[in-house]
């Protein structure tokens, strides 16, 4: 069993940046692929990073290519989300979850956490 807590969401303007952190308990973190997701309302969640369990491979979906950078201290069992130039259709819930595999689909992570909300104001 993993436990995840995330952290560091807010209200930001557009152009403005935000640091999500994500603490790990439990099991070992360092095994996990690790990802983030997002959902806005009325909208389904969706891919937004992932990083190996090593740190050496990453995929970021096309929306947030450029803009965001996904990283992980294993030392710290934390994984991190940097977003930069932010846009208000970044607006929505922010979740970090752990896989045994690496994949950009929900489904495959085996455990969320409860969620951070972040807004961009235009």
């Amino acid at each position: 069993q993993v436990q995840l807590v995330e952290s560091g969401g807010g209200l930001v303007q557009a152009g403005g940046s935000l640091r999500l952190s994500c603490a790990a308990s439990g099991r070992t973190f360092s095994i996990y692929v690790m990802g983030w997701f997002r959902q806005a309302p009325g909208k389904e969640r969706e891919f937004v990073a992932a990083i190996s369990w090593d740190g050496r491979s990453t995929d970021y979906a096309d929306s947030v290519k450029g803009r965001f950078t996904i990283s992980r201290d294993n030392a710290k069992n934390t994984v991190y989300l940097q977003m930069n130039s932010l846009k208000p259709e970044d607006t929505a819930v922010y979740y970090c979850a752990a896989s045994s595999s690496w994949s950009a689909r929900p489904i495959s992570y085996d455990y969320w956490g409860q969620g951070t909300q972040v807004t961009v104001s235009s």
